[in-house]
């Protein structure tokens, strides 16, 4: 760091800030990337406690990893008991803020991350109350005393919501002040995908629609409605839960074309020119192009979707999707991008596959081992969780007389970099937040971008009523899926 910094997070006494907020604040003191001299989190919430409970309660959800650590951060911490989206208790943090930041330098000197762990319809009263009482003001591209606000997702619940959020936020703050924060994007596999791509001569000649037949991205999970969270779910769905936000993402940074840096602006350029190249599907085409399945008592949970806690006894909100995405680019004109994210699955698992196209003429034309593809031998499987890594595999030649092939595998794993711990995306999210580094996070375009995607599906869904399927509990997901293969070999990972 180097300048002094105030993190004020809102929602201080809600789950995100304990689980993941603060332990990834610590563990970028525990590295030494924060100094706890230049850094005071300051947390904002109308549950009435002192800086001292506060800590107390943090206490309890520090990792074990970073308890060393713990000590030299308690003094970082402050409370405030504070309603964000009544001006005069704001004012009353804005001192206190003052205050704080007098031994590092006063207000002039140091930066601010206000960082919303709020309600989404919170988003925008509290920035227009904080920028009310001069609270966001600062010059363009400040050094010192710079003003930033980090927002959680959901972006909206479709296009025009998020169109209205983005309109409200820029009211008040400019689009350089504004962190989306998409958890995903912290994940050093999700990152290494541009490391894989643009500084590997052996990859980048390849990574297009002459070389790759498909390209398949699964986010799996086996988690239900545990608890209450059927409430929520049962409003939101898989399409706007999981397929608008983390599947676009990754997607968007499979597909994007090579960026002139790795500048913020470069880099999110070139993800809103591949967001803008989806297809927007035709209500038609939705029935042909997207699946929608809802689990019912399996294997793995003995009752179904719609007998879960706060969810409609005749719902028809999705837990699974699965969609063949199409990009109207250049590179990808024609190679089908195969989606799929569900709850209540057989595994849990987040990995990208893209699948080569095989030579023109078949030489050896000798028998195979049962394991191998005789059509698409040739994959790059890059594991994303919770497995780390990246697979290559590739035929060989059994010993032996004959031609008799047989599949094999290079592989990466992160382990093998010696590191007993991944950082938490939140640590590498929330330090590039407080340094000004934008690139893993989203810019609106993205998000409006997505939300005409997704909202095309969803229109789609209500015009020609497509039927939900129903899957068991613990499989793979609906059948009907598999259909969505058609005209390339092979089928989901």
């Amino acid at each position: 760091m180097a300048n002094p910094a105030q993190i004020v997070i809102f929602g201080a006494s809600g789950d995100l800030t304990a689980r993941k907020l603060i332990p990834a604040l610590l563990g970028n003191v525990a590295v030494g990337a924060l100094s706890p001299d230049a850094v005071q989190v300051i947390g904002v919430s109308r549950s009435a406690r002192t800086s001292e409970q506060w800590r107390e309660d943090l206490a309890a959800w520090v990792p074990v990893e970073l308890a060393e650590a713990w000590p030299s951060f308690v003094p970082c911490l402050h409370y405030v008991t504070a309603d964000a989206s009544v001006p005069e208790q704001l004012e009353r943090l804005h001192q206190e803020l003052d205050r704080l930041a007098e031994p590092m330098g006063g207000e002039s000197k140091v930066g601010r991350l206000f960082y919303l762990a709020l309600a989404p319809e919170l988003f925008g009263p509290v920035v227009g109350c904080l920028a009310g009482r001069g609270m966001t003001e600062c010059p363009v591209d400040a050094a010192d005393g710079w003003r930033r606000v980090v927002i959680e997702k959901p972006f909206g619940v479709d296009l025009p919501s998020a169109q209205a959020l983005n309109r409200e936020l820029l009211r008040w703050l400019r689009e350089e002040q504004i962190y989306r924060i998409d958890h995903y994007l912290g994940k050093e596999t999700v990152q290494n995908l541009l490391t894989l791509r643009f500084q590997n001569a052996i990859f980048e000649p390849l990574w297009n629609r002459n070389h790759v037949e498909s390209v398949e991205i699964s986010v799996l999970e086996t988690v239900a409605m545990e608890g209450r969270r059927g409430a929520y779910y049962d409003g939101a769905g898989a399409l706007r839960d999981m397929v608008q936000n983390h599947l676009m993402q990754i997607l968007a940074l499979v597909a994007m074309e090579p960026p002139g840096s790795l500048s913020a602006a470069a880099v999110r350029g070139e993800k809103i020119k591949v967001v803008g190249s989806l297809r927007r599907f035709t209500p038609k085409e939705v029935a042909t192009h997207v699946v929608r399945g809802q689990y019912v008592a399996g294997p793995s949970r003995d009752q179904a979707y719609r007998q879960e806690i706060g969810v409609a006894p005749r719902s028809r909100t999705e837990t699974y999707v699965a969609a063949r995405v199409l990009v109207d680019n250049w590179r990808w004109s024609g190679v089908p991008f195969l989606l799929r994210t569900g709850k209540a699955l057989h595994r849990a698992s987040t990995e990208v596959l893209l699948r080569f196209r095989t030579p023109p003429v078949d030489l050896l034309n000798g028998p195979v081992s049962p394991d191998v593809c005789r059509l698409r031998p040739n994959t790059l499987r890059i594991l994303i969780q919770p497995e780390e890594g990246v697979r290559l595999s590739f035929l060989v030649k059994e010993p032996g007389a004959g031609m008799r092939m047989r599949s094999s595998e290079l592989g990466f794993d992160y382990g093998d970099l010696g590191s007993d711990r991944t950082p938490p995306a939140y640590q590498r999210l929330l330090l590039d937040a407080i340094e000004g580094n934008a690139t893993l996070f989203i810019h609106k375009d993205e998000v409006e971008g997505s939300w005409a995607f997704a909202d095309a599906i969803r229109a789609g869904w209500e015009e020609a009523d497509p039927p939900v399927h129903r899957y068991p509990a613990g499989s793979h997901g609906p059948e009907a899926a598999d259909a969505l293969w058609h005209g390339c070999e092979g089928g989901w990972s």
